[in-house]
């Protein structure tokens, strides 16, 4: 049997106490305090000193895309670039040093770089003019596109809005080049050619050790389509998994109809990988798109006018915007309801208040019609909820996933969505201790790449609501900031929990795997805006170092 007992530190078991020592045997916890070493007396042990350093559950992130995440690193480097010129020479620059691709594909440029986040096709023609170039946006709702790529996918002037979709024109009528949502991005997207299996492996490879460098051993996969599952299997096959990932399959509502039919089927195929790092119990809809592209759906309409119609969008009779709704009438209660149907979890992107309220709604009509069980739904970014609709989270036992990360007044904040909400609305965004004041279990996730996916990054912001240059000082409605432990356990035990994982991970408790991570300092003496430089001295996964820092 092989054990480790860890010793001078402060053991953080996320049960509400601390400890000062640990043992673990054959990748489990075994004990802890003076019982820990009382069993390793006996045993021969590997020992580890923790240095005055700070050990804890390992982190969990409740809604990713480790996969869009790790091919980011395939494509242009254009995710720090800080111009649209710098983005282009980064096109460019990639375009010349590999002239055998048919498309340069990348991701995510910053949307707020361009007024009213509209990209023109004409200033990535003028880095590759010959090739297709189709780049996603930070909020992988748009894509910005060259001519070349508009043109194979047959977008002309008279393509109409696509169901669930915006074609943006310049004034003279010719197509700009960014689209935006699916239904417009499914049009280049449907005839690009499919990147080589071996290279989206790789980048679950990427994926790990991006996440394992940051304390983080299990992410969910918030968008899975068949493909990607295929990718996901072949990578538990050949051993290549290094994390534990659980996936969301895509409800489409264009497609529901058909595509449920096989959700047991991809459920199955990851049961049949026989993996312990991979489990695919989850579906996921998208209730509606993002405040930036005036694409979530709002209780009251939007303020700003700044772009035109989009397809799908609800407008009132006098032309006000509401968003998009992806699922009209009662079709979302009703997709929710087979899905549970079939033992599988809800998991609903819903940014404005009135795609919560849908997603709320749905939540209450599957469990009236299908009965009582563990179900564990989840409504995640929850960006605007209606005063109404706060106690409904406990009430339903439904899991509100946030990204702590957001609740900063930094540029996408006042350049792209404060002109789109105004400043009353804008300051009843991310409630995140309303929430977990009302008795809602919280849990945190990045949305990584969307975002970073550093839970200390999110931690930082969850307990200042300051940007890294501490503005506001006192934070942004600093009502809305969360206590230091809670920040922790909605990064721990609260993603264990929505993962129906908490008998084995989430916390150090005696029979749980020894998921952890070291840090070198503990975190609730640290400045809140001194977090993200915590160092992170090893991340473990069952008791084995899975990254130790050089």
């Amino acid at each position: 049997m092989s054990s480790t007992l860890f010793t001078g530190g402060v053991i953080w078991t996320g049960a509400g106490d601390d400890s000062d020592a640990l043992l673990v045997a054959d990748g489990k916890v075994c004990a802890l305090g003076a019982r820990a070493r009382e069993l390793a007396a006996g045993l021969d042990c590997d020992n580890v000193d923790l240095d005055g350093g700070f050990l804890m559950p390992s982190f969990g992130d409740g809604h990713a895309h480790p996969l869009y995440g790790g091919l980011e690193a395939v494509g242009p480097a254009v995710r720090g670039c800080g111009t649209i010129d710098e983005i282009v020479t980064a096109v460019k620059i990639y375009a010349e040093e590999h002239p055998d691709e048919e498309w340069i594909v990348g991701a995510s440029y910053d949307g707020s770089l361009a007024p009213g986040g509209l990209f023109d096709a004409r200033w990535l023609d003028a880095a590759v003019p010959d090739r297709p170039v189709v780049l996603r946006a930070w909020d992988y709702h748009t894509l910005w596109c060259n001519t070349a790529a508009i043109e194979r996918a047959g977008i002309t002037p008279d393509t109409p809005d696509p169901v669930l979709g915006e074609i943006p024109h310049r004034p003279d009528g010719s197509v700009l080049g960014t689209l935006r949502e699916w239904g417009a991005t499914d049009l280049v997207m449907s005839v690009m050619p499919a990147r080589d299996e071996a290279q989206r492996i790789g980048a679950l490879g990427t994926a790990a050790d991006y996440y394992l460098a940051r304390g983080v051993t299990w992410v969910q996969d918030a968008w899975v389509e068949p493909a990607d599952v295929a990718t996901y299997v072949a990578a538990a096959r050949q051993g290549a998994l290094r994390m534990r990932f659980n996936l969301a399959l895509y409800a489409d509502p264009r497609y529901f109809d058909s595509q449920i039919e096989h959700f047991a089927e991809s459920r199955q195929a990851v049961r049949d990988a026989d993996s312990p790092l991979l489990t695919a119990q989850t579906v996921k809809f998208f209730a509606d798109g993002v405040v930036e592209n005036e694409t979530g759906a709002l209780l009251a309409p939007y303020c700003s006018g700044l772009h035109s119609h989009s397809g799908g969008a609800e407008r009132s009779e006098s032309g006000d915007s509401h968003g998009m709704r992806n699922w009209e009438g009662d079709s979302l209660a009703a997709a929710a309801r087979r899905v549970d149907e079939l033992g599988m979890q809800i998991h609903i992107h819903a940014i404005g208040d009135a795609a919560v309220r849908q997603a709320l709604d749905a939540i209450e009509y599957v469990a009236a019609r299908n009965g009582a069980r563990d179900r564990r739904p989840v409504i995640a970014h929850v960006q605007l909820v209606d005063a109404a609709d706060i106690g409904r989270f406990a009430a339903l036992d439904v899991i509100p996933n946030m990204q702590p990360l957001w609740a900063q007044m930094d540029a996408l904040m006042t350049v792209l969505t404060i002109p789109r909400l105004g400043a009353d609305r804008s300051d009843r965004q991310y409630q995140l201790q309303t929430l977990n004041r009302s008795g809602a279990a919280l849990a945190f996730g990045s949305d990584w790449p969307v975002s970073s996916g550093s839970p200390l990054d999110g931690i930082a912001v969850a307990t200042s609501r300051r940007t890294p240059d501490g503005q506001p000082e006192g934070g942004w409605t600093p009502h809305e900031i969360v206590p230091i432990e809670r920040a922790l356990s909605a990064y721990t035990d609260a993603v264990a929990y929505q993962a129906f994982a908490e008998p084995t991970w989430g916390r150090i408790t005696p029979g749980a795997d020894a998921d952890l991570v070291w840090l070198h300092h503990d975190p609730r003496g640290v400045p809140a805006l001194a977090l993200p430089d915590l160092p992170l001295r090893a991340t473990y996964l069952r008791g084995a170092a899975a990254y130790t820092a050089g």
